[in-house]
């Protein structure tokens, strides 16, 4: 019922549309109790091998259920996914109280689906006590997944060049966690190396607004090393926020931010469907691949179509 009612919500068909905002209405009571996680990285770092170890230790030995929400790149070209994280998690797929939904990116931006913040709610409604997102793994953006979590955690990996580049990016002023993957065998110093760097880099950032200090580990999904501590750490991490009310704060602030996004998506596909541009988009887009038009000029156009700003209107 949870993976039909994720289809439905994540439905692009009009005729679904208002059955899926009657669903979200009637769960909205049963929702807001979950723990939110959210996991992010580059390609290769092992996010879903990591994902794998952290839910039979929440499972096993927490006793909790476990949601987990990933995110798969969709082709520009085929626009299609290929949606095999979930064969990575070999132990937790087979585990009856995970559930693990993979949703294609299909082109939208921050890292997340199209509808990760509705299935969220979703699994939460379900009774899911762990809510588990990992982000499409595209570089250094997934910055939505910040908003619709209440721990974010930035997998990275060491001898892959400059361990301090990655605290130019702004990703590292948003999380609240890093661990250092693939800390096994000959790459366990490194990685303990790269750890006391990335450590000592982040005291050069202010101190976040909830009062929480980022910690780094490593730790190994091969070995099984280090994946307690990230728990705890997540753990901590909630006692700190709830005891400081920072929670309700943080989640607040991320409605904010999912309302405008839906707002965002609501006038783009006003937009498109709009009489005059739907007629002249075409053409326009033409005129662009073969240089007779700018896109400014092309895109000034179909605004002006869209919302012409004489004549009263």
């Amino acid at each position: 019922m949870l993976a039909r009612a994720i289809t439905l919500i994540e439905s692009r068909l009009p005729a679904d549309a208002d059955m899926a905002a009657q669903l979200l209405d009637s769960i909205l009571p049963h929702t807001g109790k979950s723990r939110r996680v959210g996991i992010t990285g580059v390609p290769g770092v092992g996010k879903s091998t990591l994902i794998d170890a952290l839910g039979m230790l929440v499972f096993r030995d927490c006793g909790e259920q476990l949601a987990v929400l990933t995110v798969d790149p969709s082709s520009p070209i085929s626009g299609g996914s290929i949606l095999g994280d979930k064969t990575r998690m070999e132990r937790l797929a087979a585990e009856p109280q995970a559930f693990i939904r993979p949703s294609p990116a299909g082109g939208h931006l921050g890292g997340v689906a199209r509808r990760t913040r509705e299935t969220i709610l979703l699994c939460e409604a379900a009774g899911y006590r762990n809510v588990l997102i990992e982000t499409v793994g595209v570089g250094q953006s997934e910055t939505a997944v910040r908003s619709m979590s209440d721990f974010f955690l930035l997998l990275m990996l060491a001898g892959a060049g400059d361990e301090l580049q990655g605290i130019k990016r702004g990703i590292i002023e948003m999380i609240d966690g890093m661990a250092i993957n693939k800390a096994d065998g000959d790459n366990r110093i490194k990685a303990e190396r790269a750890r006391v760097e990335y450590a000592s880099a982040l005291h050069l950032f202010p101190p976040s607004g909830d009062g929480w200090t980022p910690l780094v580990l490593a730790c190994s999904s091969l070995n099984n090393t280090g994946i307690a501590e990230i728990w705890q750490m997540v753990l901590d991490h909630e006692a700190q926020l709830q005891a400081s009310g920072r929670i309700a704060e943080r989640r607040t602030r991320g409605d904010l931010q999912w309302m405008n996004d839906l707002i965002s998506m609501g006038l783009a596909e006003m937009f498109r469907v709009q009489p005059a541009v739907a007629e002249r988009l075409p053409t326009l887009q033409r005129n662009v691949h073969d240089g007779v038009v700018t896109p400014l000029a092309a895109s000034g156009e179909l605004l002006r179509l869209f919302h012409p700003r004489d004549g009263g209107q």
